[in-house]
């Protein structure tokens, strides 16, 4: 079997780089995701009365990957997060403003600058470096149920249910922290997560990266690496998200959804025919981050990068 390296070797070394990355962030996020998913056994709560609109078939080798942010969860899971964690004082009032200033970059530039973006993943794995896996784990399960429980959308719910239903499994597929990303989808019931994956080493945070954060390419490979090692048929598999920078998870199963939709996505499901669903009152975009309350614990919003270790491109 050829290595990952050789099979990548017609590749620039820059492009043969950031891809391994990608591969090698997917296959270590499949493989969390697998040890993980067995421990999912908690009662999913209830789900909204509505009925999906797609069809979803009783099919063994099929199965669902959803996104996170502002497909299944109203805004970004990391903002809520980073408030979380600056309420724990994991970090100081003086770092917010270099975390705020990091995440206005990414939205406003429309680019990921790579001395951006190694900047702000070297801030954010500098804040989890030390600390234990099991105590994230915690911390995340009390910060779903103040931050991120009631954003929850009921109809993404729902459609994920239905493919339950059905006897397939579902995964979440994000740029969060898998551990966290595990929180969100065993309190959702679901079947398990695929995330970015921070090394540690015996049990504690190293402050380096398995890969690369799980954004773009490299959520295409986590799947296709579960996909592999679950005996799944992705031409019988469904996804779903609102970002395009996911359509290369949505073109690789047979069954690609755009939910809450952003410009690009949206021009490029109409194009392709694929199904569209938009849960935002007035079809608004939701913007990911800032909630309507305004103070310290919004600009703490900035630390979707620590812990995100990327930020997502709109």
């Amino acid at each position: 079997m050829l290595t990952v390296m050789a099979a990548l070797g017609w590749l620039t070394p820059r492009r043969r780089s950031a891809t391994a990355r990608s591969v090698l962030a997917g296959e270590a996020s499949a493989e969390a995701a697998r040890k993980s998913s067995q421990d999912a056994t908690e009662v999913s709560p209830p789900v909204s009365d509505e009925e999906p609109e797609f069809p979803v078939l009783g099919d063994e080798k099929a199965a669902a990957f959803f996104d996170l942010d502002n497909t299944v969860m109203q805004g970004a899971a990391l903002f809520h997060f980073g408030r979380g964690l600056y309420k724990r004082k994991f970090f100081e009032t003086r770092d917010l403003a270099k975390f705020a200033w990091q995440q206005a970059w990414f939205r406003l530039a429309g680019v990921e600058d790579p001395e951006h973006m190694q900047d702000a993943r070297d801030s954010a794995l500098s804040i989890v470096k030390g600390h234990r896996v099991a105590e994230l784990m915690s911390i995340g399960e009390e910060i779903y149920d103040e931050y991120m429980a009631e954003r929850i959308w009921p109809g993404t719910r729902a459609l994920a249910q239905a493919h339950l239903d059905a006897g397939q499994k579902v995964w979440l597929v994000t740029a969060a922290p898998v551990e966290i990303a595990q929180v969100i989808a065993r309190r959702l019931g679901l079947t398990g997560a695929l995330g970015t994956v921070a090394e540690s080493v015996d049990g504690v945070y190293t402050g380096k990266l398995v890969g690369e954060p799980l954004h773009g390419p490299a959520k295409a490979e986590a799947v296709r690496a579960l996909a592999a090692a679950e005996g799944l048929d992705l031409a019988r598999c469904a996804a779903y998200s609102d970002s395009h920078n996911d359509i290369p998870m949505l073109s690789l199963v047979g069954h690609p959804y755009a939910i809450n939709p952003d410009t690009k996505l949206r021009k490029h499901a109409r194009k392709l025919d694929w199904r569209l669903r938009d849960y935002r009152t007035g079809r608004k975009a939701a913007k990911v981050g800032i909630p309507a309350a305004a103070g310290v614990g919004a600009v703490a919003g900035g630390t979707a990068a620590a812990i995100a270790l990327h930020r997502r491109r709109r």
